[in-house]
């Protein structure tokens, strides 16, 4: 996969797709799967945005129960299903324990009639899955006595047991996003980061193609297409007022931040816990064991700044922060307990006038431009993570449509992805465990399987012997300096990544759980000095952005950095 601009400009492409997060990402898949010639561009990094910063969890819908939203409910279901079995390496089941209080609509009865009836609505949920790994058990309920060896500082007041049930969670965002356009450009998708669209072409009210910018450059160019979908995020209203011309309208979007903290239950902690206030109304927050370490989410609030990217206030994360302690006070949460701050925007429908909490949008949007005289032109706006192949698929199906032509059979649901190609994950993981033996450590290939998948090898071709000291860090799950190396080589080579931040926060794991070490900053940065030509100046800078990132997180301003915007599971 190779940044070619001039491959961007030299060709019609029957569709143009603006937006490198999780809905771009699968539209392109989705559309080169049926034949079509597909350009992808983004405007800044691939998921630098709201997918890079989900809770990680791909819900099976059982909250939707409560409204009796089974439409919605199957559908999350199918597309859990379905991202196990495409990407194996990156998404697996995970055990989630809510305690239940008393007998109401948190207690012990309310919580078996909604375990068993969600075990009835997915009761095909296993079956086309052939690898036992993918299976997903049905819930069943926990005893008190149990509960609290489980989870030991739990407040007793009231406490009846807990309710055990199982969802999947994605080990790597942003390598899932990244694998689906890895998919399409394999298949002749031409890709490009750092292309920010400006304006659409069009003739006889029909769009012809689009006007981009390089953003490295500033060099302009056009993009000939016959259909676009516009797939960028919070970004879709500004893109369409701009090109016709109008002010774009006041947009309904909900602040949504995840914080990453140390770990709340212990490192070995290997199930998500759902954790209410004892308030009538509460909302539940989701404790997720993720790379060493806890993700605590999800808080919303009103989106007041009006910034993008957005960021987090110091209030609102102390807002957080208590809410967290109040529902769990053992944990005794600080800023300093914090390593990392997810903070974005999602769709909203404003505030509810019962709670005052912000309602989110329910469901997703497909909106035909044609009304504006753009026709040809379609915008997606997603509210989930887990359906957004699914969405895909129907926007695809439009493009069909919208040219005359009966839509292509989808095979989206059944193709694995790059990296994707293993019947069956623990044999495969433990061939290259044992494989590897004395070369490389057995924690190193856990990583890169779960990263990479059947392609993990292609990074251990740029493997070379390294005389460099290991990292100072305490943090588990960073590599070796020689793997690292490896996979930033790996990666200039294969994903287009232009800064190092590109590299900490979305190629590797070494920033989106809290801060690297010195050491591996330096290793990154001097091997992409030397691939891609940079100064000393250049690469100092570089360094100096990426610290920037987390010294913010330090300071006791009104604003702390954040990584970019969570998306809903």
């Amino acid at each position: 996969m190779h940044r070619d601009l001039v491959a961007l400009s030299n060709q019609v492409f029957d569709l143009l797709v603006i937006g490198g997060g999780m809905y771009g990402a699968c539209v392109a898949w989705e559309a080169i799967l049926r034949g079509l010639s597909v350009a992808l561009v983004e405007q800044s990094d691939f998921a630098s945005g709201t997918s890079a910063n989900s809770l990680k969890v791909i819900h099976g819908g059982l909250r939707y129960l409560q409204t009796a939203d089974f439409p919605r409910m199957r559908q999350s279901i199918k597309e859990r299903q379905t991202l196990m079995r495409i990407a194996p390496h990156l998404v697996h089941p995970m055990p989630v324990l809510v305690p239940t209080y008393g007998h109401s609509l948190k207690g012990k009865e309310a919580m078996m009639v909604a375990l068993k009836m969600n075990d009835m609505i997915s009761g095909d949920r296993n079956l086309p899955l052939s690898d036992p790994q993918k299976h997903i058990p049905p819930g069943e309920l926990v005893s008190k006595s149990d509960c609290l060896q489980l989870l030991p500082d739990l407040p007793t007041q009231n406490l009846t047991g807990a309710a055990r049930f199982y969802d999947a969670q994605v080990y790597n965002s942003e390598q899932l996003v990244l694998s689906f356009i890895q998919s399409a450009a394999q298949r002749g998708a031409q890709i490009a980061n750092y292309v920010r669209v400006v304006d659409f072409k069009s003739q006889h009210s029909r769009v012809t193609g689009a006007f981009a910018e390089d953003a490295l450059t500033g060099d302009r160019f056009e993009i000939q297409s016959k259909n676009i979908i516009n797939a960028s995020g919070p970004w879709v209203d500004q893109l369409i007022a701009r090109a016709k011309g109008t002010v774009a309208p006041q947009q309904k979007l909900a602040k949504a931040m995840n914080l990453v903290t140390r770990p709340l239950f212990g490192a070995r902690q290997d199930c998500a816990v759902g954790i209410t206030g004892r308030a009538p109304g509460s909302r539940l927050f989701f404790i997720a064991p993720w790379r060493g370490r806890s993700l605590v989410g999800t808080w919303y609030g009103p989106d007041n700044e009006a910034i993008k990217p957005p960021k987090a206030t110091s209030a609102e994360i102390a807002h957080f922060l208590t809410e967290i302690n109040q529902s769990y006070p053992t944990f005794d949460l600080t800023i300093d307990d914090v390593a990392w701050v997810h903070a974005g925007l999602l769709p909203s429908d404003g505030i509810s006038a019962k709670s005052g909490d912000m309602k989110l949008a329910k469901h997703f949007e497909l909106i035909d431009h044609k009304q504006d005289d753009f026709a040809g032109l379609l915008s997606v706006k997603g509210v989930k993570y887990t359906t957004a192949r699914d969405v895909a698929r129907r926007a695809v199906n439009w493009v069909f449509r919208d040219r005359g032509q009966m839509p292509e059979k989808s095979c989206s649901h059944a193709e694995p992805i790059y990296g994707g190609h293993i019947d069956r994950f623990t044999p495969f993981m433990a061939a290259a465990i044992s494989r590897h033996a004395g070369k490389v450590s057995a924690k190193d290939i856990t990583r890169l399987v779960k990263t990479y998948g059947s392609e993990y090898l292609a990074v251990l071709k740029y493997l070379t012997p390294s005389t460099l000291p290991a990292s100072n860090s305490t943090h588990d799950m960073h590599p070796a300096p020689d793997i690292l190396a490896a996979e930033v080589r790996y990666h200039i080579a294969n994903t287009m990544p232009q800064t190092l931040s590109d590299i900490v926060f979305r190629r590797t794991e070494l920033g989106s759980a809290g801060r690297p070490s010195d050491e591996a900053l330096d290793l990154c940065a001097q091997i992409m000095s030397e691939r891609l030509g940079w100064s000393p100046e250049k690469q100092r800078l570089e360094i100096a952005q990426v610290k920037l990132r987390y010294e913010d997180l330090s300071q006791p301003s009104e604003t702390i950095a954040s990584a970019s915007t969570p998306c809903p599971a």
